[in-house]
């Protein structure tokens, strides 16, 4: 299996000091090779690690699985060179009358591990229709639990303390006070699609009553990724784009944005965040006035 971190010999420049000479600590990128039933579909630039939930949260994420017993399995197998069986290409099976990607899902080129739709043959492939409902939802937050999010979310990144390189996902369940799963990545929306497949390989699709934590920013990727699974609320530390906020109001989904200390813009779906003395609740649409 693909190493998680490698080192490597560094100089550390300071201006006004002598030059250091030391090892560092750097997050591994490697591609993977998502095929299905033997036919390529994607290749990805991601870290290695946990690359069956990735390929799982994929084909969510794609709206060509939605159920744990859609998935029937998935093997490493031999990419073809010299060096045999690199654990860089996976093939994953369906489950019996599951219906195959269809070849317009195929990406072109390769995907980096910053872009997950770079890859599309066209636009009108971007926007993917979930087989869950978000709107009516009837998950509530505490304000004073939303502001907690992030830092339970970093204190479970164990590569990002040693690397600072990775982007991570974590999965928060409201009526239990949990994080119940935390995936890292050099690739955010492969975060995403690891904690994804997690819980499609644990058949707790679709998720319900919970929050999406994301260490970056709220892209219109990371959002659809989040309405394919059926999880009602995304935070992000950073800030949402445009098209995010659309798809938020247009699915019924809370997004908050630039969730850090004690503040945070709720910028759609507010009717999930519950109030306190003090805080104007913001509206459905978006953050209060």
């Amino acid at each position: 299996m693909g190493r998680v971190t490698t080192r490597r010999r560094v100089a550390r420049l300071t201006l006004g000091a002598r030059v250091t000479r030391r090892e560092d600590i750097l997050v591994v990128e490697e591609p993977l090779e998502i095929r299905v039933g033997g036919r390529p579909l994607a290749v990805t630039m991601r870290t290695p690690g946990h690359d069956v939930e990735l390929a799982a949260g994929f084909l969510v994420s794609e709206g060509v699985i939605a159920r744990g017993d859609e998935f029937a399995a998935a093997r490493f197998c031999d990419d073809g060179s010299t060096q045999g069986n690199t654990y860089n290409v996976l093939d994953v099976a369906l489950a019996p009358g599951v219906a195959p990607p269809s070849p317009a899902l195929a990406r072109e080129f390769f995907t980096t591990s910053s872009c997950g739709l770079c890859g599309k043959a066209s636009i009108d492939a971007v926007r993917t229709q979930s087989r869950f409902e978000v709107r009516d939802d009837t998950l509530r937050v505490a304000i004073d639990t939303l502001v907690t999010l992030p830092d339970r979310l970093r204190a479970a990144q164990d590569v990002f303390e040693s690397t600072g390189g990775l982007h991570a996902a974590g999965l928060y369940r409201a009526d239990t006070d949990e994080m119940l799963v935390v995936r890292e990545d050099v690739g955010r929306h492969n975060a995403v699609d690891k904690v994804v497949g997690w819980a499609l390989t644990h058949d707790l699709l679709p998720l319900t009553g919970t929050v999406l934590m994301v260490s970056g920013r709220a892209s219109f990727e990371l959002t659809q990724k989040a309405a394919m699974a059926g999880i009602p609320m995304l935070a992000a530390v950073s800030a949402p784009s445009s098209l995010a906020v659309e798809l938020a109001i247009e699915c019924g989904m809370t997004l908050v944005g630039f969730l850090r200390g004690e503040s945070m813009v709720v910028y759609a779906g507010g009717q999930r965040v519950e109030e306190q003395q003090g805080f104007e609740r913001p509206s459905a649409e978006g953050s209060a006035a």
